[in-house]
């Protein structure tokens, strides 16, 4: 987001922000706050203690030793890491592929979105897209047959068409986008188990955030629940695209190794973990501008979000966005503040500088606070 990045005084609270949901550890680290000994088990920790190492040797002459053995990890890092930044720079770069094949957006999706976007919608139109794709029509399915949703304790719904006809649209204009964006999340985020959820959770927020804002201000809710959703889509391409290039260069590199019979080599590879820190500079230059992209290969015509999805990711100056993007910026400040808040990682002062850049006032913070940003309230009659 070029608003926030190009802000000397706020950049550094956005990428906190973005930092935390990789992993708390990782921010922690970035801002310093945690020990050195409650992180053995980071890599930056380990150099530290090696450099200690590599201090004490020097004071018993054997420093040379020391130094070349740290030496060859920094070589091996420093060229594999390289290795991975231009794998994933391809993979970037080529956005009908991070469309096709790695969030794999069938037709169908959008399309679903462009009906319900227009007063002439109806179940008979979703029905058949919707029943074109199974992972949908499963989510369908088991949402009526929850117990707080069924209208009867001994009857299970079976079939998608009688589930979408017992939801109803307004319902949809949630449940959709939300089922959407649950199937494009990472299938894994490992090594950063919660980064999933994490995803999860800030995507459905600024959703949820832009929603409350925009009915506030007199705009369309769906539209702007969409777009607020689809803003992170770049974020899911990129954490998916990365840690699954990152993983499988790894397991190439770690097994010519193995059969290069090159302990020394395989042994350092072995230690080696995702980088947050090439995570994170990925994430921060590339996300919101591959959201553009992937928006604007769904060709929505009805739906009116692509403009504002572009606003977030190219335009400085909050004036010159459209309503809807201003919007979504506000709702993502206030996400990103909430998320540091929780965790103890911004000041007071820095609360200010991030919501005062995005121009929220004081009654949009207030009725924010007191919305459920969290969940999705369905209707059922």
């Amino acid at each position: 987001m070029q608003i926030f990045e190009n802000n000397d005084l706020v950049a550094p609270i956005y990428r906190r922000a973005m930092s935390l949901l990789i992993s708390k550890e990782f921010t922690d680290q970035q801002s310093g706050k945690v020990a050195v000994t409650n992180l053995q088990n980071s890599e930056q920790t380990n150099r530290r203690r090696e450099l200690l190492a590599v201090e004490e040797e020097a004071k018993k002459n054997k420093i040379i030793k020391a130094h070349g053995e740290n030496h060859f990890t920094d070589q091996v890092m420093s060229k594999f890491f390289a290795y991975v930044t231009a794998e994933v720079n391809k993979a970037f770069d080529n956005k009908e592929n991070l469309y096709n094949n790695v969030l794999k957006i069938e037709e169908n999706a959008p399309t679903i979105l462009e009906i319900l976007s227009v007063r002439a919608a109806s179940i008979n139109r979703i029905t058949p897209l919707a029943k074109s794709l199974p992972w949908l029509a499963t989510e369908l399915v088991n949402l009526v047959n929850k117990p707080q949703y069924r209208k009867r304790a001994d009857v299970q719904v079976s079939d998608a068409s009688l589930a979408l006809s017992y939801i109803g649209l307004d319902n949809l204009k949630l449940v959709i986008p939300t089922f959407m964006l649950k199937h494009w999340l990472p299938n894994s985020t490992a090594p950063y188990a919660l980064m999933k959820r994490k995803l999860w959770n800030d995507s459905l927020a600024i959703a949820m955030s832009s929603s409350v804002l925009a009915k506030e201000a007199g705009l369309d809710e769906f539209t702007a629940f969409s777009a607020g959703m689809f803003s992170n889509l770049g974020l899911l391409a990129v954490s998916r695209c990365f840690l699954s290039t990152y993983s499988e260069l790894h397991q190439k590199e770690l097994k010519k190794a193995y059969e290069n019979k090159d302990k020394k080599l395989h042994d350092t590879l072995v230690k080696f973990d995702a980088s947050p820190e090439l995570l994170l500079e990925q994430i921060i230059n590339r996300s919101s501008k591959i959201s553009a992209d992937l928006v604007e290969l769904m060709r929505f015509d009805r739906l009116r979000v692509t403009e504002a999805i572009f606003d977030i990711a190219y335009t400085e100056d909050l004036t010159k966005m459209c309503a809807l993007a201003q919007v979504i910026t506000k709702a993502k400040a206030y996400v990103a503040f909430r998320s540091l808040a929780k965790e103890e990682l911004i000041s007071s002062d820095e609360a200010k500088l991030l919501l005062t850049a995005a121009s929220i006032t004081p009654q949009e913070i207030s009725l924010l606070k007191k919305s459920d940003i969290d969940h999705i309230k369905l209707n059922f009659k």
